[in-house]
């Protein structure tokens, strides 16, 4: 059985976090009404409604409203629904509500994380259970860190914003944490060994993987080793691009080690 993943770095998160919306904030005070209303990279979603999407779930870690992802059976598709119900809006409405909800729910964060409440389980749609603390955090860095870097700034032909290894822990402690539920739920076919994976540059590590989850510490023999930069990984990690495109290298059993990689996909 899979060991536990360490717990998360909250007061990190609360930081990383900050550092998100001042960057979001940043990016979309830049842009023209036009690059406002263009194509992101994320399939059937303007940048507005990007903005539009993080906003509302900020808003639904402090709402009732929030409650609904408990039973929602698919994650992607409850994250349409206030998107649709957004189209309408002004970019000055939906700014305004990003900038008051994200606002809200790092001070919640802040708050939480001080508390015991920040170690309760919280179910998250079919995504299973997490500490309440690192599924505030790491959604929302996860969410802003992504989308910002893989979906708004390359459809717009702009510079891809910077980060740092404090920002990137929060994201890779976030999407390690949804992989291990991913495999826990629904094991990979054929993964009947362990493989290594290993992200290198800021805030990387080394994981193992097999049909239990992810285990930590990472250590002993195992059939394949992954190796990829750690700033790739939200890109094809998220299925927005092939890791077979991505520098990614495998040494081991090849076979095994695709198994494992064609299933990744944290949302």
């Amino acid at each position: 059985m899979a060991s536990r993943l360490p717990a998360a770095d909250l007061r990190n998160m609360v930081a990383a976090l900050r550092a998100e919306r001042t960057q979001m904030l940043d990016f979309t005070n830049s842009l023209s009404d036009d690059e406002w209303a263009a194509p992101s990279a994320a399939k059937g979603w303007r940048i507005a409604d990007i903005v539009a999407h993080i906003g509302a779930t900020a808003r639904n870690f402090y709402t009732p409203a929030g409650f609904r992802t408990v039973l929602a059976p698919s994650l992607e598709q409850f994250n349409e629904r206030p998107v649709d119900r957004r189209r309408a809006w002004s970019r000055a409405q939906v700014m305004a509500e990003y900038t008051r909800t994200s606002r809200r729910a790092a001070t919640l964060l802040d708050v939480v994380r001080r508390t015991p409440a920040t170690r309760a389980r919280v179910p998250l749609a079919e995504l299973g259970r997490y500490p309440l603390g690192l599924m505030i955090g790491g959604a929302l860095v996860f969410d802003h860190h992504t989308h910002l870097r893989h979906d708004m700034a390359p459809a717009l032909n702009r510079p891809t914003p910077p980060t740092d290894a404090d920002r990137m822990r929060a994201v890779l402690t976030w999407m390690i944490a949804v992989l291990n539920n991913q495999i826990t739920q629904k094991p990979v076919a054929g993964l009947d060994a362990r493989v290594a994976l290993t992200l290198t540059g800021p805030a990387g590590g080394t994981w193992w993987i097999d049909a239990a989850g992810v285990l930590t510490p990472a250590g002993g023999p195992v059939a394949a080793h992954v190796t990829a930069p750690a700033l790739s990984f939200p890109d094809w990690g998220t299925q927005r691009s092939s890791w077979r495109d991505s520098d990614v290298t495998v040494n081991g059993d090849t076979e095994l080690a695709a198994r494992l990689l064609d299933a990744v996909n944290v949302i």
